[in-house]
């Protein structure tokens, strides 16, 4: 990256207890610009020292307010620019990612050229695919189309000016804050683009079903928020993901156990469709082999946590209860 390039270019990294995963990540980084803020949200592994002792400038959320990704960007997008003031492009990446070599010139470069463009993202891969199963739904799940595109992820190059103008990330959601501004963006004629080009290099290192029946748990929880802020027309944002999640998880089994316990036993044979929607969509994606198979079961399976996720959202709505993340790691 040029010198003029580089002094227009920030990069904002958030964290909680990413432990070696974070000190690759901002050697990544660094090997571009010291233009970096890191936002700890009160780790206890030392990552905050380890990005001080790297010279950088280091935001500790405050704990009497409760921790959110989009509180941490929001904050640490503050930190850059008034650390940076004359930064218009600003990256933002999780701490558990390493950013590719050549990612940050060519998004810049790219920004430069389609000043219509407010959000530039590219391939996010997986660093252990084959550890888990889970891992390689992680893998599969950013491997979003090329081109236009509706929403980023947490790494992403976002325009300044579209950013100020968006008022950032809504702080209080604990999961889904990237689409949520993507949507707000699109409606005040910005554009999200998807590069065909390496980004990230992402660890999720999930390793037991717990984790991923949080992190699917969390995804429902966002779906759930995410209709109920934009579920109107025209954007209908997640709805149709609700109604699945609530469909398969919720209304399905209920159904057959209240046929089977007050009309038949006979009635059970039904839980029979859920292997032949496993069949399906393993059958949809046109290659039944057996890798294919278990990830059309995730896709299932899935919908159980995420609508346990739904259920927590509308019961803390309900309750008038502040949100609280849900961790995976």
């Amino acid at each position: 990256m040029d010198s003029e390039t580089t002094s227009h270019c920030g990069v904002v990294v958030i964290g909680r207890n990413e432990g070696e995963r974070l000190k690759v990540c901002l050697a990544s980084v660094l090997q571009v610009t010291r233009q970096v803020v890191y936002v700890d949200s009160a780790s206890t592994d030392g990552s905050a020292g380890l990005a001080r002792s790297m010279a950088l400038e280091v935001v500790d959320l405050d704990l009497s307010r409760p921790f959110t990704a989009a509180r941490a960007r929001n904050e640490g997008s503050s930190r850059l620019l008034l650390r940076y003031p004359k930064v218009e492009l600003i990256q933002f990446v999780d701490g558990d990612c390493e950013v590719q070599p050549g990612w940050l010139e060519h998004a810049a470069e790219f920004l430069r050229l389609h000043p219509e463009v407010a959000v530039a993202c590219g391939r996010r891969r997986e660093r252990f695919p084959h550890a888990s199963i889970f891992n390689a739904q992680c893998d599969r799940e950013w491997n979003t189309p090329i081109g236009d595109a509706k929403a980023c992820g947490g790494d992403a190059m976002m325009r300044r000016a579209a950013f100020e103008e968006s008022e950032g990330f809504r702080s209080s959601l604990i999961a889904g804050e990237e689409p949520e501004l993507c949507l707000r963006l699109r409606a005040m004629g910005w554009k999200i683009w998807r590069l065909d080009r390496e980004m990230t290099m992402h660890d999720a290192a999930i390793r037991r079903w717990g984790q991923w029946w949080s992190r699917a748990r969390r995804t429902g929880y966002a779906y759930a928020e995410g209709a109920w802020l934009h579920g109107a027309p025209p954007e209908r944002h997640w709805v149709s993901e609700t109604r699945r999640a609530v469909l398969w998880g919720v209304a399905l089994p209920l159904l057959v156990f209240g046929a089977a316990l007050f009309l038949s036993r006979f009635f059970i044979v039904m839980l029979l469709i859920y292997p032949l929607q496993v069949l399906r969509l393993s059958a949809r994606s046109g290659d039944m082999r057996w890798n294919e198979v278990v990830q059309a079961m995730l896709l299932v399976l899935g919908k159980f946590p995420e609508s346990h996720g739904i259920l927590k959202f509308w019961t803390g709505r309900l309750r008038a209860r502040p949100a609280a993340i849900i961790e995976y790691k």
